[in-house]
C-alpha cells in the first residue's frame, strides 16, 4: 500500500513540475498571474531607448514632460513614474494634452492647472486657454520631452500639441525630444486629401493627408523643417519597428489614447468614420463602439447596410445595427445605422470608406441629413475635418467618391515625395 502511495505521490510531483515548466515556457509564469504577451526580443519604444541607452540626453537637466496615459513602457509603467523615481533625472513639470495627463477628461473638455496626486508635480494644461506652453509654464525647463501614442490620423489633436510645444521650445531656447512610438495604422498606407492651408485649425494644422503613414517622431521632423518651426529637435527612435507593422502586429498592449479610442479597431476606422462628426449623424460616442457604430434616428439600418455593402469597398463589411447613445448626439434616443466591420486591415481604405458613408447617408436621407452649421466664414466643422471646402460641395452636388479621389491625387503624390525625406524606419 505504501509503495502505491509513494508512486502516486511521485507522479503528482512530476506532473506539477511539467506544468510549472510549461507555464514558464509559454510566458504565463509572470508576476501577478497575468498572461504577458511576448514582444519581439529586440523591440524597444523610444522611452525604453532613452532610459536604457540615451539617458545622457536628459541627465543633469530640468525636464518638462508632455504625456498622457499612453506614455508607458512595455511593462505598462508610466513614464511619469519612471522619470520621477529615477535619481539621474530631475523631472520638474508635467504638461497635459486634450484629456489630460491621466486621461480623465472627455473630448473638448477644459483641463485646468493642477498638482499631480502621484508625484506632487505641477501639471499645466495644453488644452485650455493656451495650447502653446507660455514662458511662465516653461520657467526653469532645460528640455521638453514628448511621449504620447498617436493614432495616425490628421485630425487627432496630439500631434498639434507637439507642434505648438516645439514652437515654444524654439522661442524659449529649450531642447525638444520626441520619444517615438508606432503608428497604429502602419507606416505604409497614405490616404485622403491633403489639407488646404486655408482650413488650418487644431484638428488640422499643416498640409498633410488624413492618413499620413508616419510616426510622431517622423511628423516632428517634417513639421520642424517643412513648416519652419526650427526647434532644437531630437527624435529617440524605436528599435526593431518595421513600416509594415500595424499595432496588432506588435505585442504592445493597447492603452486608450483618449476616452473614445478604446481599441485598435477604433483607430483602424477613425480616419474616415470620424468625418461623421461633421454631420448630424452619431459617430457612436456614448456607446462602447465609438466610430465603429454610425447612425441616426431617421436611418433605416437594413437599407443603409445593403447600400454600403453593394459598393463592395475593400476589406470591410457593414452590419445593420441599432443603439442608444448614453451621451453626445442623439443621447437617449434609439438610433439606427451600421457597424463597420474591418475584414482585412491591409486592404481596408478608411478614408474612402468614411466618405462613402457620408455620401450614402446624404443621398438616402436628403430631408434629414445635415452637415454641421457653417461659421461666420462659411466653414463647417466637416470642412475642418476633411481639410477643404470642396468635398462637402461635391457630396451635395452628387459627385462620386472616385472623382473626388482623382481630384486630390496630385496633392497626395506631392506629399508622398516630401514625406520620403523624413522617414526613419525601413
Amino acid at each position: 500500500m505504501k509503495k502505491w502511495f509513494v508512486m502516486i505521490l511521485m507522479s503528482v510531483l512530476v506532473m506539477s513540475t511539467i506544468s510549472v515548466a510549461l507555464a514558464d515556457s509559454d510566458g504565463r509564469g509572470h508576476k501577478h498571474g497575468h498572461h504577458k504577451k511576448k514582444h519581439k526580443k529586440d523591440f524597444k519604444l523610444g522611452v525604453e531607448v532613452l532610459l536604457d541607452d540615451e539617458k545622457e540626453l536628459i541627465e543633469g537637466k530640468n525636464v518638462g514632460l508632455i504625456t498622457n496615459p499612453t506614455g508607458v513602457d512595455q511593462e505598462l509603467t508610466s513614464i511619469v513614474d519612471l522619470l520621477h523615481h529615477d535619481s539621474d533625472v530631475n523631472l520638474t513639470a508635467l504638461y497635459g494634452p486634450e484629456h489630460g495627463v491621466r486621461g480623465s477628461a472627455q473630448a473638448g473638455e477644459y483641463v485646468e492647472y493642477y498638482t499631480d496626486e502621484q508625484t506632487g508635480l505641477p501639471v499645466y494644461s495644453l488644452y485650455g486657454e493656451t495650447r502653446k506652453p507660455s514662458p511662465e509654464m516653461l520657467e526653469g525647463i532645460d528640455v521638453l520631452l514628448f511621449d504620447i501614442q498617436d493614432v495616425g490620423t490628421r485630425f487627432y489633436t496630439y500631434i498639434y500639441t507637439m507642434a505648438y510645444a516645439m514652437e515654444a521650445a524654439e522661442e524659449n531656447d529649450i531642447e525638444f525630444i520626441v520619444l517615438d512610438r508606432p503608428n497604429p495604422l502602419g507606416g505604409e498606407g497614405v490616404e485622403g486629401p491633403v489639407l488646404n492651408d486655408e482650413y488650418s485649425s487644431f484638428v488640422g494644422k499643416y498640409e498633410i493627408p488624413l492618413r499620413h503613414g508616419m510616426t510622431v517622431g517622423e511628423l516632428a521632423k517634417l513639421f520642424n523643417h517643412e513648416f519652419g518651426i526650427g526647434a532644437d529637435l531630437t527624435v529617440v527612435e524605436m528599435e526593431d519597428w518595421d513600416r509594415d507593422m500595424y499595432y496588432d502586429d506588435t505585442e504592445l498592449e493597447w492603452v486608450l489614447p483618449s476616452p473614445n479610442m478604446p481599441t485598435f479597431d477604433t483607430a483602424l476606422v477613425y480616419p474616415g468614420a470620424a468625418l461623421i462628426e461633421g454631420t448630424n449623424v452619431s459617430e457612436g460616442r456614448g456607446t462602447t463602439k465609438p466610430f465603429e457604430l454610425i447612425g441616426a434616428p431617421y436611418i433605416n439600418s437594413n437599407e443603409l447596410a445593403s447600400e454600403l455593402n453593394h459598393l463592395n469597398l475593400p476589406g470591410v463589411d457593414f452590419r445593420a445595427a441599432s443603439y442608444t447613445p448614453s451621451f453626445s448626439k442623439h443621447a437617449g434616443k434609439l438610433t439606427h445605422g451600421v457597424q463597420i466591420h474591418v475584414t482585412d486591415k491591409e486592404e481596408f481604405k478608411p478614408v474612402i470608406t468614411g466618405l462613402n458613408l457620408v455620401k450614402t447617408i446624404h443621398d438616402l436621407y436628403p430631408e434629414n441629413f445635415e452637415f454641421r452649421a457653417e461659421n461666420s466664414s462659411g466653414v463647417s466643422f466637416f470642412d475642418l475635418l476633411v481639410g477643404n471646402g470642396w468635398i462637402r460641395e461635391a457630396i451635395e452636388q452628387g459627385e462620386s467618391v472616385e472623382d473626388m479621389q482623382e481630384r486630390w491625387e496630385d496633392d497626395l503624390k506631392d506629399f508622398k515625395r516630401v514625406r520620403g525625406n523624413y522617414l526613419l524606419y525601413k
